[in-house]
């Protein structure tokens, strides 16, 4: 899987009190990490120990990877629309 086209949305999710990265698959995803950082994601494999995909720097996505262990919480939600 290619990274994103796009950069991710504009807002930043209210955080919810039960998440699952897996949930998230291939959706701009908001991750909220155990040490305070946040930010953007798109998370492209999820497997036992690590979770991979693109994480936004704030002009481009880049290949990133993380212990699941370290995530706090996330929240993919849809991309509100004009219809």
């Amino acid at each position: 899987m290619r990274q994103p086209q796009y950069p991710p949305p504009a807002f930043i999710p209210q955080k919810p009190d039960v998440s699952y990265v897996v949930d998230c698959l291939y959706q701009n995803t908001y991750v909220w990490l155990l040490n305070g950082d946040n930010f953007w994601f798109y998370p492209t494999r999820v497997e036992y120990g690590e979770v991979s995909g693109y994480r936004w720097n704030g002009a481009f996505w880049m290949f990133y990877g993380i212990d699941p262990r370290f995530i706090d919480s996330v929240a993919c939600p849809p991309i509100p629309t004009l219809y």
